[in-house]
């Protein structure tokens, strides 16, 4: 299981960034792809760190960050379909994946 998600993390990541490239290089959609980036990144490097921990409060407290990151990945994912800066049918797959 820990494999699968370091996997499905790091291609929730790469697609994310994928994404961004869809967004217009308007000051909006340069904000956010800035703020998706960081996040859907932030997720695959978080939980990599969460599978090197030493003991439950830790892997409490990065698993934490884990699920946030996701969070507001999901957000800025919204905020561009609630912009019309993107399709629905582009955000489909991610926003089913951050949920």
């Amino acid at each position: 299981m820990k494999e699968q998600l370091k996997k499905s993390t790091k291609l929730f990541a790469h697609d994310c960034v994928k994404f961004t490239e869809l967004l217009p290089s308007t000051y909006l959609g340069n904000h956010i792809k800035g703020q998706l980036i960081r996040c859907s990144t932030s997720v695959v490097a978080n939980y990599r760190a969460t599978c090197m921990t030493q003991s439950k409060a830790s892997f409490v407290a990065n698993i934490s960050i884990v699920i946030e990151e996701v969070y507001e990945s999901n957000f800025w994912l919204e905020f561009a379909l609630d912009e019309n800066l993107i399709q629905k049918e582009k955000a489909e797959y991610l926003l089913k994946e951050s949920s």
